[in-house]
């Protein structure tokens, strides 16, 4: 049999690629995280009070923790009251424009909350704000 005369036809079955898959995965990926919000957290979860008026702080801030045990969370981590101190005069001497914010339980005692403050201010902190729930969006048009 003469090798030139005989050929033999390869057929190709479908193929399916993935490569388009694999893209719109990665654009959904790249649209969740630029679209999702990341907050800092103080560890605990905080029953804040109402609030007629609040501002919006949008700089480099500390937040403070006062659950109603009167307990002192930064940062996921339990201090002590002069852990308080220390733990905001180190911020305040890496940034030294920081917002503390203070976010009490509405439950908490008031000379806990007073505390914090006063350590805060011991510390050296200029800028002191106590969080509050926003009740609506009106409240934060200027």
């Amino acid at each position: 049999m003469n090798p030139f005369l005989s050929y033999r036809r390869t057929r190709k079955g479908p193929e399916l690629s993935i490569a388009p898959l694999i893209d719109c995965i990665f654009l959904l990926l790249i649209f969740f995280m630029v679209t999702t919000t990341f907050t800092k957290e103080t560890g605990v979860k905080i029953n804040k009070p109402s609030a007629a008026k609040s501002d919006v702080l949008l700089e480099q801030n500390m937040l403070i923790a006062v659950t109603k045990e009167g307990e002192f969370w930064i940062e996921k981590q339990k201090y002590d009251i002069e852990g308080v101190r220390f733990k905001v005069d180190e911020r305040l001497a890496e940034y030294p424009e920081t917002t503390i914010v203070v976010m009490a339980d509405k439950e908490s005692l008031t000379g806990s909350v007073v505390d914090v403050l006063d350590e805060c201010k011991q510390a050296g902190a200029a800028k002191l704000s106590i969080a509050t729930k926003v009740e609506s969006l009106e409240e934060l048009e200027p």
